[in-house]
């Protein structure tokens, strides 16, 4: 029997696993990958290919942040 994987059903800009704006963290999140893989992907990408920059600036202002969760007692 397969697992199933759970994809949240929109992608936010992570509050807690963020270095800049939150970016690499949510497509982490949403996509259920390490953040350091995406951080990697986006880097190699800059470097190489400066598409990087563009994708992450574009995804800064698109991806919402991710909404706060109030705890309950």
């Amino acid at each position: 029997m397969a697992a199933q994987v759970v994809i949240p059903q929109k992608c936010y800009r992570s509050r807690q696993d963020r270095v800049l704006f939150g970016v690499c963290g949510g497509i982490a999140e949403y996509t259920g990958v390490d953040p350091v893989t995406v951080r990697l992907i986006f880097s190699i990408a800059f470097f190489i290919f400066w598409l990087g920059l563009l994708v992450y600036i574009v995804a800064m202002f698109k991806m919402p942040v991710e909404p706060k969760v109030e705890k309950t007692n």
